[in-house]
């Protein structure tokens, strides 16, 4: 039965595939798996610890450390942590989840899961240079690594097993023409993290195929108040600004509060889905979302690590797992919002 569920894993990594973020603040937590059988997707090589006869809760025996550039309480990396901690009651894997989006921090973090010897490892990159060392000294150390949301460029490179997420840059051609299609002729695309490379890709993108101007725009995410008067400065200073891409829920909503504050028409549009953000779509106030699906950037990796340690399974075929993007529009987001409310998506 648990192999069994490994193979149905697989075969949805391999759907996937083929189909195919937030500053300081470090966060932490740890979750260790329970429940009697222990049976989960990643058992195929055994695992016989889980279960018992007398049902009481199985002890893990994979701990597998999960280090992001996610800040406490932002709701995007909520999920991916819940993602992660689901596998890892699913799988019978204890989990640790920490954050931190100053790459020197996230980095020492990466080294603390290494000298702790954890038996998996799954790290976003939005600063690949900066948590670079650290990512090869696990590998060289023997850990599995999966890479997740950031660093689809460099994953290969630095030795992770594959990687989960979406190519940042084709997501933001696809939006690109999106905002084409609506009539938009110059636009903002507001940055919220400085020096996350997957950000300025999507920019970078949605220059391509907008087929009119892109003007980056930086903003803090931890500073919310500050970006919506930052947004708000610029549609008033310029009548002609006819689009606002954002590039995280948080600030999409600041963008929504400061249109109607400068009493422009500029058309808006995010990357990433929250229960308001479908709703402000499904009441037309914004064009789209774009959808990368955080539950499973946090949930496939822990169970790629287990099936790498427990029955030596290689997921993608030399290939990322692609979780994204997909468009939550206003055809789907009363449908989407339902999976938003309970946190899994």
């Amino acid at each position: 039965m648990r192999f069994v569920r490994g193979l149905g894993v697989l075969a949805v990594a391999a759907m996937l595939t083929l189909a195919g973020c937030s500053n300081s603040a470090p966060q932490q937590s740890g979750t260790d798996a329970g429940g009697g059988g222990g049976g989960g997707a990643a058992a195929g090589g055994g695992g016989g610890k889980g279960g018992g006869d007398k049902g009481g809760a199985a002890k893990s025996d994979l701990t597998v450390a999960v280090v992001t550039h996610g800040q406490a309480g932002d709701a995007f990396w909520d999920i991916v942590k819940s993602g992660a901690d689901q596998a890892g009651k699913d799988e019978n894997v204890k989990v640790t989840y920490n954050g931190d989006g100053d790459p020197a921090r996230q980095s020492q973090l990466i080294d603390n899961a290494v000298a702790s010897k954890v038996d998996g490892l799954v790290v976003s990159m939005a600063n690949p240079d900066g948590v670079k060392e650290s990512v090869r000294r696990a590998v060289k150390a023997g850990i599995p690594v999966v890479t997740m949301n950031s660093g689809l460029e460099k994953y290969k490179e630095f030795g992770a097993v594959t990687h989960v997420g979406q190519s940042e840059e084709l997501a933001g051609e696809a939006a690109g023409r999106k905002l084409a299609e609506a009539g938009v002729k110059k636009a903002l695309c507001v940055v919220h993290e400085a020096g996350n490379v997957g950000l300025e890709a999507r920019c970078d993108g949605v220059r391509k195929t907008l087929g009119g101007t892109v003007r980056n725009l930086q903003v803090d995410v931890s500073n919310v108040a500050d970006a919506q008067n930052t947004i708000k400065a610029q549609l008033l200073a310029d009548k002609s600004i006819d689009g606002v891409l954002t590039l995280n829920p948080v600030i999409a909503k600041a963008a929504i509060s400061a249109r109607q504050e400068a009493g422009s028409k500029a058309k808006l549009a995010t990357f990433d889905v929250s229960s308001d953000i479908c709703a402000a779509i499904a009441r037309g106030d914004m064009l789209f979302a774009v959808d990368q699906q955080p539950y499973l950037q946090g949930y496939l990796p822990v169970v790629f690590v287990a099936l790498k340690v427990r029955n030596g399974n290689d997921v993608g075929g030399g290939q990322p797992v692609y979780s994204g993007p997909g468009f939550v529009t206003k055809a789907n987001a009363e449908q989407v919002r339902k999976f938003a409310e309970r946190g899994t998506r």
